[in-house]
């Protein structure tokens, strides 16, 4: 399984940022989906989360009300909605998979990471 995470880029703070996630997932529907992200210096940490069929999500404090996590089964993607975004949120943002039911802390499969920058 290969995940592919796009759509990172250099924003001002406020504006809004949309990542994809993509990969040869062949049974993409049955698996949840999440987001993390690492700022140089700090650890990993999740993001979001939501489930196999994205009826139920998840999400760290510090992005509650502003991130939305969502999937098209169809398409065998999932998508990472980041809006009025401020300089915390800068960071290597990971897509990543697990066969778990529900939304797990841990993951099978990760993208490669994909890079987002926001300028105060």
């Amino acid at each position: 399984v290969q995940l592919q995470a796009s759509g990172g880029g250099l924003v001002q703070a406020g504006d809004s940022l949309r990542l994809s996630c993509g990969g040869n997932i062949r049974a993409f529907s049955s698996y949840a989906m999440a987001w993390f992200r690492q700022a140089p210096g700090k650890e990993r940490e999740f993001v979001a989360g939501t489930t196999y069929s994205g009826t139920t999500s998840k999400y760290a404090d510090s992005v509650r009300g502003r991130f939305t996590i969502f999937r098209d089964n169809s398409k065998k993607m999932a998508y990472l909605q980041m809006n009025s975004l401020n300089v915390e949120d800068a960071a290597v943002y990971y897509c990543a998979a697990s066969r778990t039911y529900g939304i797990p802390n841990e993951y099978d499969y990760w993208g490669q990471g994909t890079l987002v920058t926001v300028s105060s």
